[in-house]
């Protein structure tokens, strides 16, 4: 029996009762053991017997069974652990612990006992082997024991940093082992928690700092043995679970950049092996990581991973579309989540460090290949942060049009796509940024909006002279500066669709765009904004508002702008009766503006209204197609409000259009342009329409028979000074005229077998009908009559635009030239292949020609301005109609009549040149004057009819028997087809370029020769031709060589050409041929060399690199020119 400390005594008894409850059931607790265990709670300390019999009877029962005991006595066991100089005894009560819990009370009394202890351990220092034993003891089983997850976390924590402040008094040899451990315990994966590793950056420094360390047979400084731990760790095999902690704990670990580096590699190669959920807090503690440096290594690697990932999400997607299934490694919406957290935590840390913000910036100045979806999101969320704004901008600007101009250069060389890998572009990557940001990017919303109107301010169309574009309207974005613009376009369309949020502030900009830029084309913002009103025009009702607001200002916007901004929101006016309110009390004060555009304006929008508010009972016509598409909006006016009320609201239009009858004459154009349209959508509208241009016709047209001339020229100008310009344009009146009361024939003669009108409608239309057909034929038999004289003008008339006079007599000819087309028009169709009509219709021409001939004579006279051909008011389709009976007609019955117009060249050079002149116009505006002009489906049925004829006609009649073209000096009538044909050809591939194959096979020229299936083929066929015609030319000598027509022959070879592939056999014959004739061609001829040139170098950079016949073109030249230096030798060319 011993004595206690507290004078507590174990006799024998006790110890054998507690032998004997070893072999007592589990269930049983005897009232003699707890209340023995009690008798040692609250002890200061106690001594155990000598005997170790009793210490281990006791422990095992600890262990076992008694566990609310041994909670109540874990603070005796710790206080007994610190006295204790058995090591033995000292092993077994801390191996009991490990088993059981702690709370906070014990934890706190433990951290008092050992502060009372410090004396205890100053009695055994830890530079005595058994005192450095005995913590070291402690630190081996308490940091499993934090480890093991048994702990509540603040008691962990709070042993940790017990364990933290004595770690200084540790010796080399007990850091060196407990670093081992933790590196042993990372290995095996042993440090999943990761609470004991706050302790293990403590003992690194500790280690650091001691001088030696015993190294297998050798020694190492504490440092070097650290950077062996390190370089141990970083090799080996890292538990997923392990990462973040050790990437945390390291933070606190100081590293040399080599080690840094190190490290920084292994944490990236980690992140293919964690779950996705864990990669957002990982890249956190990067974040805080990079503050140790390896920034740009950081950021780099999170960009690649992701970049990885994107990539993966593709080729899946593509995988799943080809087997019909849905093939995800990791769900779309999982990844898009994780990538805007990772987005959020680096965006937080470049806001603290602002060299993170630099470093990140620098590594995507140098090269776009770093660009991925991910990167871009993070850039335009990084442009949130001011001072980094302007250079993520100016950095994806340029990153947009390099990769443009790259791929532009790439296509155009074949050199380039051998030499280059696939190329990168990083529009695609911006697109696939906005369709991501619908994962909840509200943080990238926000940029992408700026940056796609940044893009469009930037490389939208630029002012030229007189505010127009300095860039021809094409139809498909080609130059690097086009297709950014379009980009631009396409983010905020895309991101309007898709985010609620910016729609708001997306329309209002491209509003505030139109209104404010008036100096400037805005051709872009309104495709923008038409596309938005196309593809989501209910959500765009939700923004009324703020289009009503810009309705405001359409008296002071230019007449373009005004035009596409009333074409776009037509879908919108047919479901918001307020809105169309709204535009018609707009346009109704704008029809009194002072302003002349602000009044054009006023008779655009009323137009508009015209045409797309159809009045019950019109007829159906196949010609009535919008121009802007509303098929989105399945809402009729007249599906909520009753006919009547509709028809009445278009003829209050048609009153407040009669007003501009009494305006200026550009003002009445508009209208005249109008009207064909708005009775085609309108049929109801007929008789007010046509009692309007009968009305107005009146007032200048002389009933009387026997006078000459028909019309009354005077009131047609006006004068104001000195100044005299047009009032009336006449001849677009009567072509107005003309035209609708032809169509009106034509469509009611169809529909009368099927509806019967009343007779008071019948005899309306038949009074306005007989009276305008009456005028009609009058006007062309006394126009066929009059002399210039009639009209004042004569070869002694002045025609110098220099001055008053010459003015007046120049509109008065441009009148009457213009009368005398529509009247053409007119006798031919309504002349059914009569040959006496068309005796009538070559004299009106006869006076046409005579008058055009003195005006090209006279206006190029004096120092005043130059006089400029008018456009011919011819339609296009009657000019096909035209071309095509003189050239294609062989009907017997039309022999007879078409022989009269046949035989006058000067007609039918007249209606080539009109021809040209339409097609020219097309190419440059994408339409044309006249009925039908503004449909780009009829007028590509007009191409197609118009290349038939020309191809047939430059083909079938040589150019060589057209002796007299060339003794005038005029281009020859072979001459002019071939000029049309460039002009289709570059029509085509500039507006209708999906639509070449069709034109192609329109010309039934290749039909016996060509498979028409095949498009490489047809267009081959074609190449084939002017290559014949071309080789005709070369091989007549230079007496015969018509360098005009080669030229051209060359163009038109030069476009063709480009609808070839360079892989195809087709090309390699192109080049083979266009190689030979250069070889062969020795003609002076500069500008056709000039163009044959062009034409081989365009076709071999497409097929190879050009190194060979750039050499050989050199030792051509050289041989030629010979040597500025007669010593220098050809050979050197040779060796290159």
């Amino acid at each position: 029996m011993e004595e206690g400390v507290a004078g507590i005594v174990l006799t024998d008894v006790d110890e054998v009762r507690l032998l004997e409850e070893e072999n007592m059931p589990e269930d049983s607790d005897p009232d003699g053991v707890t209340t023995l265990w009690e008798k040692f709670n609250g002890c200061p300390g106690w001594k155990r017997p000598p005997g170790t019999m009793m210490a281990d009877a006791l422990l095992h029962r600890c262990k076992k069974r008694l566990n609310v005991s041994v909670l109540r006595i874990h603070s005796t066991v710790y206080r007994a652990s610190l006295f204790s100089n058995d090591l033995r005894e000292l092993t077994i009560l801390v191996e009991c612990d490990n088993n059981y819990l702690l709370d906070h009370y014990q934890v706190n009394s433990l951290r008092s006992e050992m502060e009372r202890a410090s004396p205890s351990f100053r009695r055994s220092p830890a530079v005595s082997s058994e005192g450095a034993n005995r913590r070291l003891l402690v630190y081996e089983h308490l940091i499993p024991l934090c480890e093991s997850g048994d702990l509540q976390a603040e008691v962990a924590a709070d042993i940790i940093g017990l364990l933290m402040l004595e770690t200084h008094t540790l010796s080399g040899s007990s850091l060196a082992k407990l670093a081992a451990l933790f590196v042993d315990a990372i290995k095996v994966g042993k440090m999943g928690s990761g609470k004991s590793l706050e302790l293990f950056p403590t003992i690194l420094t500790a280690l650091a700092a001691c001088e030696a360390l015993s190294y297998g047979k050798g020694e190492l400084s504490g440092e070097e043995y650290k950077k062996q731990l390190i370089n141990s760790l970083c090799s080996s095999r890292w538990d997923p679970q392990c990462v973040i902690h050790l990437t945390t704990m390291f933070r606190d670990v100081p590293l040399s950049s080599e080690e840094l580096q190190f490290l920084v590699e292994k944490v990236l190669r980690m992140f293919s092996k964690l779950d996705l959920q864990e990669i957002p807090p990982l890249v956190y503690q990067l974040m805080l990581l990079s503050a140790k440096g390896c920034k740009k290594k950081i950021l780099d690697g999170i960009v690649s991973y992701f970049r990885d990932q994107d990539l993966r999400q593709e080729e899946e997607q593509k995988d799943g579309e080809n087997l019909h299934l849905e093939v995800q490694t990791i769900p779309q919406d999982q990844l898009r989540h994780v990538e805007g957290t990772v987005i959020l935590h680096i965006v937080f840390a470049i806001r603290l460090d602002h060299e993170l913000g630099r470093e990140f910036l620098k590594s995507f100045k140098t090269s776009y290949g770093n660009l991925c979806p991910f990167s871009v999101a993070l850039l335009l969320s990084v442009a949130r942060i001011q001072r980094y704004e302007g250079q993520v901008f100016d950095l994806l600007k340029g990153a947009v049009i390099k990769s443009f101009k790259d791929e532009q250069l790439q296509q155009g060389s074949k050199f380039l796509q051998d030499l280059l890998p696939g190329h990168c572009s990083v529009a695609k990557m911006i697109l696939d940024t906005v369709k991501n940001s619908v994962f909840g990017w509200d943080h990238v919303t926000q940029g992408l909006v700026q940056l796609g109107f940044f893009l469009m301010d930037t490389f939208g169309p630029k002012p030229g002279p007189f505010g127009k574009s300095t860039e021809g309207p094409v139809g498909v974005a080609r130059t690097p500066s086009q297709q950014a613009c379009k980009l631009g376009g396409q983010m905020l369309l895309q991101g309007f669709k898709m985010h609620e949020p910016i729609r708001g502030e997306i329309l209002e900009q491209v509003l505030n765009r139109l209104v404010t830029k008036t100096a400037s084309p805005v051709s872009h913002y309104l495709d923008l904004f038409s596309d938005i009103v196309i593809s989501a025009p209910m959500i765009l009702l939700e923004s009324s508002s703020k289009v009503t607001e810009t309705f405001d200002h359409l008296t002071y916007l230019p007449l373009a702008t005004v035009q596409g901004l009333l074409k776009a929101v037509q879908p919108l006016l047919k479901v918001s009766m307020s809105l169309k309110d709204s535009l018609i009390l707009v346009l109704r004060k704008a029809m009194f503006s002072s302003q002349l555009d602000g009044r054009k304006s006023a008779v655009t929008g009323f137009l508009l209204l015209l045409k797309n508010f159809k009045v019950l009972g019109s007829l159906a016509s196949s010609q009535s197609t919008q121009a802007i598409s509303s098929s989105q909006v399945q809402v009729d006016v007249h599906s909520r409000y009753n006919s009547a009320a509709n028809e009445a609201f278009c003829l209050e239009i048609l009153s407040s259009l009669r007003r501009c009858l009494g305006q200026q004459a550009d003002v009445r154009l508009m209208l005249y342009e109008g009207f064909y349209d708005v009775l085609r959508r309108n049929s109801q509208l007929a008789s007010s329409i046509m009692q309007t241009l009968l009305s107005q016709v009146r007032r200048y047209y002389e009933p009387e028979q026997d006078l000459l001339p028909p019309v009354k020229l005077e009131p047609c100008i006006a004068a104001h000074g000195d100044q005299v310009y047009l009032q009336e344009p006449l001849a677009h009146l009567v072509s107005c005229t003309v035209h609708c009361l032809m169509w009106l024939q034509n469509t009611q003669r169809a529909a009368s077998l099927n509806a019967d009108d009343s007779d008071d409608d019948e005899e309306e239309e038949e009074g306005y009908k007989s009276e305008l057909q009456t005028i009609l034929e009058s006007m062309t038999r006394r126009m066929i009559k009059c002399e210039l004289e009639d009209f004042e003008l004569d070869k002694s008339a002045e025609f110098s635009l220099g001055s008053s006079v010459g003015v007046k007599n120049n509109i008065y000819a441009v009148l009457v030239m213009g009368l005398h087309e529509v009247l053409m028009e007119y006798n031919f169709i309504k002349a059914n292949y009569n040959k006496t009509r068309f005796e009538e219709l070559l004299e009106l021409f006869h006076r046409h020609h005579k008058l055009s001939e003195i005006l090209k004579e006279k206006s190029g006279k004096g120092r005043g301005p130059s006089h400029k051909t008018p456009r011919s008011l011819l339609s296009m389709g009657f000019v096909s109609t035209l071309i095509t009976v003189l050239f294609r007609d062989n009907s017997q019955s039309r022999e007879e009549a078409l022989s009269v117009l046949r035989s006058s060249g000067e007609f039918v050079r007249y209606a080539l040149s009109v021809a040209v002149q339409k097609i020219q116009q097309l190419e440059e505006t994408g339409h044309t004057d006249g009925p039908d002009g503004q449909y780009s489906d009829k007028t590509f049925r007009f191409l197609c009819d118009m290349t038939s004829v020309l191809m047939w006609r430059y083909t079938n009649i040589p150019s060589a028997v057209e002796e007299a073209g060339k003794k005038e000096k005029r281009c020859s009538l072979s001459q002019l087809c071939l000029e049309g044909l460039l002009k289709i050809f570059t029509a085509c591939q500039q507006r209708y370029p999906e639509k070449m194959a069709q034109l192609l096979s329109t010309m039934d020229v290749a039909e016996d020769e060509a498979e028409q299936d095949d498009a490489a083929e047809m267009n081959y066929f074609y190449i084939r031709q002017f290559q014949r015609a071309l080789f005709t030319q070369l091989s007549g000598g230079e007496e015969e060589f018509n360098s005009r027509e080669a030229q051209l022959l060359v163009s038109i070879l030069t476009v063709l050409s480009r609808q070839l592939k360079p892989s195809s056999k087709q090309f390699v014959q192109m080049i083979t041929w266009t190689v030979k004739i250069c070889k062969e061609t020795s003609f002076e001829d500069s500008a056709f060399c000039k163009g044959l040139l062009s034409l081989l170098l365009s076709l071999h950079v497409l097929y190879k690199t050009p190194a060979n016949l750039l050499l050989e073109l050199c030792q051509d030249i050289h041989s030629q020119l010979g040597d500025i230096d007669q010593v220098t030798n050809v050979t050197l060319f040779q060796g290159l």
